[in-house]
């Protein structure tokens, strides 16, 4: 009884980081649907790439090449974000623009047709294999709790959290402030009325796709530094997790994303730590049926009103 505020600190700390992650992925999902109501179920494979990407930037620099840490790492965030968003504005183009006006059901089996062609294309090019990273962020932060077990905090894990804390405020001012963020606002209202207003919606919607492959890019390069390992197949579980982070959160809202995605991380974290990591999938899917059949338009989320 002694270790067990310790010990839920640790495990409080280790969900953040999780859920972190899924929130960079989360927002992805969540503005692309408050934009044009579709879900872009290629967006977890646009966070596999961003890992890859940054693993090749890493492999060319060295890391015995004399470069600073700092850099080092920077170069492999600002490489993937360029090259994902390539991918997401691509997959904008070629799978969701000719099939914009179509039913959704549409819309999403382009997507999922997409998703599996992102895959095969890393499989094919990178091979099917587990591909280790190499540790760049060792150590960690240690503090006794005036009990047996010492809470460790990675340093690892403790930048995760910090780089997303920033990607977060960043957003939040840019949405705000922005001219291509208040364009974005007003679209998510009506799209019909902004283009009536001289918003070049197509601008836009590319724009959604471009940001969300970014930030999944940046969560993509931070887990594979920390878990040391990645595959072409890591994207699609990811990406299912952090969609329903978007939904607990309430897809369409960015701070329901955020908030959804540090929810599902804690509880997985927990379930695994509490239960058995064999349940934390349970615990989160759980999770996801719950939230749709007692509050379908998640915790921060608002009901559609029809516009007629």
């Amino acid at each position: 009884m002694h270790d067990l505020i310790p010990q839920l600190t640790q495990q409080f700390f280790n969900g953040l980081s999780l859920g972190a992650i899924y929130a960079l992925i989360a927002i992805g999902y969540t503005m692309v649907y408050g934009i044009i109501g579709m879900i872009n179920f290629a967006h977890g494979e646009i966070y596999m790439i961003g890992a890859y990407v940054g693993l090749v930037t890493l492999t060319a620099i060295g890391t015995n090449s004399g470069v600073p840490l700092p850099f080092i790492i920077a170069a492999m965030l600002v490489v993937a974000i360029v090259v994902t968003s390539v991918y997401g504005f691509s997959v904008e183009r070629v799978a969701y623009r000719p099939v914009r006006n179509s039913p959704r059901l549409v819309a999403l089996i382009s997507a999922i047709g997409m998703s599996i062609f992102l895959q095969n294309w890393v499989a094919l090019g990178q091979g099917a294999r587990d591909m280790a990273v190499p540790s760049l962020v060792s150590g960690a932060i240690q503090f006794n709790m005036g009990s047996d077990f010492d809470v460790t905090v990675p340093y690892s894990r403790l930048m995760i959290i910090l780089v997303t804390v920033a990607l977060m405020i960043a957003l939040t001012l840019f949405i705000k402030y922005s001219r291509m963020g208040r364009a974005s606002r007003a679209c998510s209202q009506d799209m019909h009325m902004a283009n009536l207003l001289g918003i070049d919606t197509n601008r836009v919607i590319s724009f959604t796709f471009v940001l969300g492959a970014g930030l999944a890019a940046v969560g993509g390069v931070l887990i594979a530094i920390t878990i040391g390992k990645l595959n072409p197949f890591i994207g699609f579980l990811a990406g299912i997790k952090a969609f329903t982070a978007a939904v607990l959160g309430g897809i369409g809202s960015i701070p329901g994303a955020m908030l959804g995605g540090v929810l599902l991380g804690l509880a997985e974290t927990f379930a695994a730590a509490y239960i058995s990591s064999q349940y934390k999938d349970i615990v989160a899917f759980t999770l996801l049926v719950l939230i749709l059949l007692f509050r379908p338009t998640g915790l921060l989320g608002k009901p559609e009103v029809e516009k007629v």
